[in-house]
């Protein structure tokens, strides 16, 4: 059954698709109605397939794309021009020099580096204006707006980004109506259809051959898809800036596994913690299957062919725009006037700047500050808590509750410890400008962050530049030129900038206690230790700043991007779970047509087939073949121009067991120790006769982790033995495969087994044998007796399938096959193979092996 979150999408109206052309032109109005507008294209020829000689010479160029873009809006009515940057007959547009975009292309500093950014505007412009504003937008700030109906905007984004993504990558789980927002579809299409619109508008400016996209955070986590599925080979890294969340959180999104998808349509993803890149990773492998490796330092997921890279690194804040503004005079004056005002009266600052929301925890931090003036009598009337809340981002009852607690907790404070002319706490809830925000960090002695998550958060790296100071504001403060600076943090250990806050005292902010006792030891803290602490902060966050962090993902994303051109392109799937298959430029489907010609012409074949997965799917419990795979088989083998072998990992015993009505075919078991040529024939094996006493020490290993793990087992062959995990927890399965692995390899170093790892198992088996061996054995058993084949098909699906298609094409040209041959080595499923050709499932193949058995049957017949 389709899921509902595929088939309704798949019902979304189509809208016309966008015509492509380059930056200079006009680029006009997309227009938009409201409601719900097309997703994705269903038709996958549709897409493009990019062939590698079509690449061009890469350009510097960077498409930025973000929810809103790095511009003021201002109706002249409302304002006069203060020299902004440029104007329309009723707008005025500057650049926002708080925005991160803008901050990053700052960072870059490199000229040659052109950035377009692409996002939507704070203000609603008017249909009647949008081509004006498009324009003025392009020409003067490279800036491609993306207009959105108002309710459309209104439901995508008050609606399923604040009301459903927020609050859960936030660790918030709508159990009741009131905490957080129950899943809404129709919040979810409108998601959809924002993401498509900004889809819509990139397809205007960019070069696919030669130009980066940047996609920035949870409000546009799907337009990858869109990207990929116009563009296959499109450079695209995304970047998200919100935490993610475990996958015990996560997978309680009705559209988990649609999110995931889409975000692997980048080749990049980039996240601020290890935390976060962990709990992505642990969802992609307990919902999609996937597994990841890090190679050389870099962390890697293999998806359809492609190597989706993992970047983690936290943002960094601008230095030169902090060092402009303590610079300025307003700062200074404000700096002098915060000094009188506060520690002229021998009084403490102690700073709090949050945005007003539930996650900052600005109820947790007015407790902290209560329990310390209970707790300490002699801070009272020494120690100020001045607490900053900026407006919040989003609207709704939450933030009505917030504004209240915060009120009244600091009502109760100030009346329980206020003085004449001294209150404990001091809240400002009205936007301030940056430089006197900057006026307070100078001046604070400790700044605390109790946010109970958040995915980021530079308040504290501001406040550690902004201590930092200059020369002017010495003078201001009193300072020797030579005096060392100091500063103090509290942070939550919940928010991304904790791991890289090493001097900073970490802290639960759910407990008060202890948030209480950090702002004591920060008051209390020693000179010499303040001083050192600042230093190391001050070291990492000067050097680690926006253009650092910017610089390194580019850096990863152009190195991800270096495969493009070797590889080739299918988009498959519909809807969201549309995704790319990168491979070989010459790897194929096989064609029936093609395989049954050259089975017709052919007079000596050679056939080997991989038993699970191949002609048996992975899945299926009861694992013995069906009557109508025993009917294939039988027909197949009564040709007397056909060798055909089942080679396969299961014991001598299941196979002799299963495959007893056919006479005539081969069997290789225990990946091809045993192989006989027919039913009634000994056993023989391929390499000589092993001492198996090895058991003896690997057995009591694997039994201590079967124990330890639920959901293993060991499957004792006659010389191998095989530890499976494929009904444990992912996770946990594949942590103690890695443990099991070294643990084996270490115990059995000095003897003659090796120890491999695949999918769900650890094995042990003799050195030397791979089903290799039996491809050798087969083409040379023919070969004596002048048998040469002029026909040869291997299939199967694993790793270990691999050294039996290694062996067939590098026999081509030897002396076991007719010069003449045709050789189809072919794996299941689209990915990454030494086989040339594919089928795509265990369906496919069993079908393509009855057309072949009725060619061998019509052939006896005649």
């Amino acid at each position: 059954m389709v899921s509902r979150s595929y088939s309704n999408l798949l019902e979304l109206a189509s809208g016309e698709a966008p015509s492509f052309g380059r930056m200079s032109r006009r680029i006009p109005r997309i227009m938009t109605v409201p409601g719900i507008i097309s997703d994705i294209d269903d038709d996958p020829s549709e897409s493009v397939c990019s062939d590698p000689s079509s690449s061009s010479v890469q350009r510097d160029r960077i498409i930025m794309v973000a929810n809103q873009l790095p511009i003021r809006a201002q109706r002249k009515s409302d304002s006069t021009n203060n020299g902004s940057s440029s104007s329309s007959k009723g707008w005025i547009f500057s650049w926002d020099e708080n925005s991160l975009l803008l901050q990053m292309k700052d960072g870059l500093g490199d000229d040659d580096i052109e950035v377009i950014y692409v996002g939507c505007l704070k203000e609603e412009i008017h249909p009647n204006e949008q081509d004006e504003v498009s324009q003025i937008l392009l020409d003067t700030f490279r800036c491609v707006p993306t207009f959105l109906p108002p309710d459309l905007f209104s439901r995508y984004y008050h609606g399923f980004c604040k009301q459903q993504l927020w609050p859960l990558f936030h660790y918030m789980l709508p159990l009741s109506p009131d905490l957080g927002g129950r899943f809404n579809r129709s919040l979810w299409q409108a998601y959809v259809s924002v993401n498509k619109i900004f889809a819509d508008r990139i397809m205007e400016v960019i070069n696919p051959e030669d130009d980066f996209v940047w996609v920035h955070d949870y409000h546009l986590m799907v337009l990858p898809t869109f990207l990929r599925k116009r563009f296959n080979r499109v450079k695209l890294g995304f970047f998200l800036h919100s935490p993610f969340p475990s996958s015990e959180i996560y997978k309680t999104l009705p559209i988990r596994e649609e999110l995931l998808r889409a975000l692997l349509n980048s080749d990049l993803i980039g996240f601020h913690t290890f935390d976060y890149a962990r709990h992505f990773l642990s969802c992609c492998s307990r919902m999609l299957g996937l597994t990841y490796e890090s190679k050389r330092g870099y962390i890697g997921l293999e998806y359809y062919g492609r190597t989706v890279s993992i970047k983690i690194l936290p943002v960094g804040i601008h230095m030169g725009q902090l060092q402009s503004v303590l610079s300025l005079p307003e700062t200074e004056a404000k700096v002098a006037e915060l000094l009188k005002q506060y520690c002229g009266q021998g009084r403490t600052m102690l700073l709090g700047v949050d945005d007003m929301d539930i996650f900052k925890g600005i109820s947790l931090k007015l407790l902290a500050m209560e329990q310390l003036l209970l707790q300490h009598p002699e801070c009272q009337g020494k120690v100020v808590l001045v607490q900053i809340a900026n407006p919040a981002r989003g609207r709704g009852k939450d933030v009505k509750e917030v504004q209240e607690e915060t009120h009244s907790t600091v009502k109760r404070i100030n009346e329980t410890f206020g003085k004449p002319g001294y209150d404990p706490v001091v809240l400002i809830d009205e936007p301030l400008k940056f430089y006197e925000r900057i006026a307070y960090y100078v001046v604070a002695e400790c700044c605390l962050v109790t946010a109970v998550r958040d995915g980021m958060n530079l308040i504290p790296y501001e406040y550690i530049i902004s201590r930092q100071g200059n020369e002017r504001l010495d003078k201001v403060l009193g300072l020797e030129p030579s005096t060392p600076k100091k500063s103090m943090l509290v942070v939550s250990e919940f928010i991304g900038c904790s791991p890289s806050l090493s001097g900073a005292i970490r802290v639960n902010p759910w407990n008060i206690d202890a948030v209480a006792d950090a702002m004591d030891c920060a008051l209390a803290m020693a000179e010499a230790e303040k001083q050192l602490r600042h230093e190391k902060h001050y070291r990492y966050v000067s050097t680690h700043h926006v253009g650092y962090w910017a610089h390194s993902f580019l850096q990863d994303l152009e190195r991800t991007c270096r495969e493009h051109v070797r590889r080739r392109c299918w988009g498959i799937g519909f809807g969201l779970s549309f995704r790319v298959v990168a491979l070989d430029p010459n790897f194929r489907k096989l064609s029936m047509e093609h395989i049954v010609s050259a089975y017709k012409r052919s007079t000596t074949r050679a056939i080997l087939l991989d038993y699970d997965g191949t002609l048996m799917p992975q899945a299926s419990i009861d694992k013995s073949p069906s009557s109508k795979s025993i009917d294939i088989l039988n027909s197949l083998c009564r040709d007397k121009n056909n060798m055909v072998f089942i080679v396969s990992a299961k014991s001598r015993k299941t196979l002799t067991e299963w495959f007893s009505p056919c006479e005539k075919l081969g069997i290789a078991a225990e990946h091809g120790y045993f192989l006989r040529l027919k039913r009634d024939v000994e056993w023989e094996t391929c390499v000589p006769a092993v001492d198996c006493t090895w058991k003896q020490i690997a057995e009591p290993v694997m039994r201590q982790y079967t124990e330890t793990t639920d959901g293993s087992n060991i499957e004792d062959k006659e010389t191998a033995l095989v530890w499976c995990y494929e009904d444990a927890d992912p996770d946990f399965g594949s942590c103690q495969a890695k443990e099991l692995l070294d643990h084996l390899e270490s115990v059995l170093a000095n003897e003659p087994v090796t120890v491999k790892s695949g999918q769900n198992v650890v094995e042990v088996k003799p050195q030397g044998v791979s089903k290799g061996l039996v491809a050798k054995h087969l083409l040379s058993t023919m070969q004596e007796r002048g048998m040469l084949p002029d026909f040869v098909l291997c299939i199967g699906d694993d790793r270990s399938d691999e050294d039996m298609f290694e062996v067939i094409t590098s026999s081509i040209a030897g002396p076991s096959i007719d010069p003449r041959a045709e050789v189809f080595a072919c794996t299941v499923g689209k990915k990454p193979s030494k086989a040339k050709y594919y089928l795509d499932d265990t369906v496919e193949i069993v079908r393509l092996m009855q057309g072949l058995a009725s060619v061998s049957d019509q052939m006896l017949s005649v």
